[in-house]
Formats: structure tokens, sequence, C-alpha cells
């Protein structure tokens, strides 16, 4: 296919800078770009991993109590530390 491109100047300065390291020409320089960077596109995006964070609740955590309950406790301890008082067992 024929077609004319008009391209920025810093594409162009690196594609001719391209073609004199590999003394190619323009055309085979600008289709193997295109090339990689098509390909490039197409390919499944690397993520990365989902990590989950680890919450220490500071103690035991009592599996029988609700996780209403718990989470009230936590909320209390974490204002306790806030406030700077003692921890209270429970």
């Amino acid at each position: 296919m024929r077609t004319t491109l008009t391209l920025d100047d810093d594409v162009a300065i690196r594609l001719e800078r391209m073609r004199k390291e590999r003394d190619a020409g323009l055309k085979e320089i600008v289709n193997e770009v295109l090339r990689k960077g098509l390909a490039q596109i197409d390919a499944p995006q690397q993520r990365e991993p989902f990590r989950t964070r680890v919450f220490d609740p500071g103690g035991f955590v009592d599996p029988s109590k609700s996780i209403k309950e718990i989470l009230r406790e936590m909320d209390e301890e974490h204002d306790r530390k806030k406030l700077g008082l003692p921890r209270v067992s429970g």
C-alpha cells in the first residue's frame, strides 16, 4: 500500500537515526517499528498482582463472636490508641 505520511519532527529524527544505524531503507524501518508497536498494543497488558494487606488485630480474636462485635472492638481499640489510652482486655 502506498500512502503519504506526515511525521512529527521527533519521530522523523528517531527513524532517521535508526535507518542510518541499520543501513536500511526508511520503508523497512517504518514497517518494523509499526509492527512492533502494533504487536505491543495488541498484547495483553501486564498487571501488578493483587496483594491483600494483612491486618493484625493485636491479639486473639474470639471466633465465637460475630463480625459486628469484632469490628466494634477493633474500632474501640483504634480510638483508644488515638487517644493514648491503655488497652482494655476483654
